[in-house]
């Protein structure tokens, strides 16, 4: 054996300059250490440092490289291991998790609370479309009611249906009057209206029959009756149909409408002078087509032929003048043409779409109405909107004029009247 050191290999262990190392004798470890080192074996030994010793003996001979070559290849070599095929591992290969790093938290400083704010006031805001959609139509639907009730509560009412009504007929009718009365006028409205004094409630000027067919059953239909009609009054034989107004108000007036056209009356409305005028001017005056020029001092008016709007105290005097060729006969025609126009302006968009012009014309309107005392301001509103479309007009066939004890008469033609009448039960 020479004294290189070599590894566990056999192999010449060399130093950093290509010379051999030599192999250190046993004395000279003992000699320079005399706690012998735990011998490791194995890759895990570590590696000695490479002491090279001078000496002034003459250097060795050290193998070439050729010579190391031959030497390696007459050592042993050592069996190999056969390689084994590769086989899938059963499960799948999860590596180890390595344990949770454990931290110490350090004591911090304390530190000052900070200032206790005050909590805001959260109002809370609809979200979306559909809630603000849904809370506008509950507050609509809500004043709608709000403003029905109230202009229900403003409604004048009295006892005007006759207590003993005629058999029952088909639709619906009314009885609209127009009151002569001038009781609570000021000074200053007589006089803008042109009505004269106080003659208290027992006239009436305008006598309308309206009859509203059930549905699908057509148009509604206006038939004026002149108030000088020779009718006979219950209890007080013939006479003008305005006398019973007088005689009885509104219930005998009522009864004598039912007996003479033997159509049941199931609802009554009636406006005065002021009413009228004021109603007129909440919607902001009536456009009325004009047929020929009238001119009338007591009534206060003067208008040209033709379309115009009509302000209050014009459309008053408008319905109220016989100062034509026909006298009341031309009336009532004009009274259905007015009625058509004011509730045309009265359901209008514009003025149902405006609070400041329904506001003031339901406040006017229903302190003007005196309804019977089962009538209520949505069987108004009917009225009104079963006649948006343009009713049918009509006034009562006429026979004649006469003059009798009771003063100028219209006499209704018999047969006419009759199947008018007959048309509307």
């Amino acid at each position: 054996m020479d004294d290189i050191a070599r590894d566990r290999y056999g192999r010449p262990i060399y130093d950093r300059y290509g010379r051999p190392v030599r192999r250190r004798s046993a004395s000279t470890h003992d000699a320079g250490n005399p706690t012998p080192r735990p011998q490791v074996s194995g890759r895990h030994r570590a590696p000695e440092p490479t002491r090279v010793e001078r000496s002034d003996a003459p250097r060795q001979h050290f193998p070439s490289p050729e010579e190391r070559r031959a030497a390696r290849a007459q050592q042993p070599q050592q069996p190999q291991r056969p390689r084994q095929p590769y086989q899938a591992p059963q499960q799948p290969f999860s590596p180890p998790h390595p344990p949770a790093p454990s931290y110490s938290r350090r004591p911090q400083a304390a530190h000052p609370a900070p200032p206790r704010r005050r909590p805001r006031l959260r109002v809370p805001r609809p979200r979306g479309c559909g809630c603000s959609l849904s809370g506008l139509l509950s507050i609509l639907v809500v004043a709608i009611l709000v403003l029905g009730l109230w202009a229900d509560a403003s409604l004048n009412r009295v006892d005007a249906l006759p207590d003993s009504h005629v058999s029952n007929t088909a639709g619906t009718n009314w009885l609209l009057v127009g009151s002569d009365s001038r009781q609570g006028m000021t000074e200053e409205d007589i006089a803008r209206l042109g009505t004269g004094g106080d003659i208290g409630t027992g006239r009436t000027d305008t006598i309308i029959l309206l009859h509203i067919p059930r549905m699908g059953g057509g148009k509604p239909t206006l038939v004026s009756i002149p108030r000088d009609s020779y009718v006979s009054i219950p209890g007080y034989g013939w006479d003008k149909i305005n006398a019973s107004f007088s005689y009885g108000g509104p219930k005998l007036l009522a009864q004598t409408v039912e007996q003479n056209t033997g159509l049941r009356i199931d609802h009554y409305a009636e406006i005065g002078m002021g009413g009228l005028a004021g109603v007129v001017d909440a919607v902001n005056g009536v456009d009325v087509c004009v047929q020929e020029a009238i001119t009338d001092p007591l009534a206060q008016l003067d208008v040209q032929a033709g379309c115009q709007t009509l302000d209050g105290p014009t459309a008053l005097g408008y319905v109220r003048t016989r100062a034509t060729a026909q006298g009341d006969l031309d009336r009532v025609a004009r009274q259905r043409q007015f009625l058509g126009a004011l509730l045309k302006a009265a359901t209008s968009p514009w003025t149902l779409l405006n609070p400041f012009r329904l506001i003031p014309l339901i406040s006017t309107a229903t302190s003007s109405f005196t309804v019977d005392e089962g009538d209520h301001v949505w069987h108004l509103a009917r009225v009104a909107w079963a006649m948006r479309s343009g009713p049918e007009t009509q006034t009562v066939p006429v026979g004649g004029f006469a003059d009798y004890d009771v003063g100028s008469v219209v006499l209704w033609d018999e047969a006419g009247a009759g199947a008018l009448w007959d048309s509307l039960r």
